[in-house]
């Protein structure tokens, strides 16, 4: 099951590629969805704190899930 995270100052390409790189890094196989417009990313395989810890590493802000 998929679920989708708020996540603060992704503007560009590269943001998206840096976001889902660092989730694959700390979820390996996980799959990763970057929604530049919703400013959200959804994620399947990964638990809330990989994903949170990945976000906020790779220079971003976790937002929580999206409603």
């Amino acid at each position: 099951m998929a679920d989708t995270y708020r996540v603060a100052g992704m503007s560009c390409g590269g943001c998206a590629r840096a976001v889902t790189e660092a989730i694959e890094a700390a979820a390996p196989g996980a799959t990763v969805r970057v929604d530049l417009a919703a400013a959200t990313v959804t994620v399947e395989g990964a638990t809330a704190a990989q994903v949170e810890g990945a976000v906020n590493g790779a220079g971003f802000e976790f937002g929580g899930a999206a409603a």
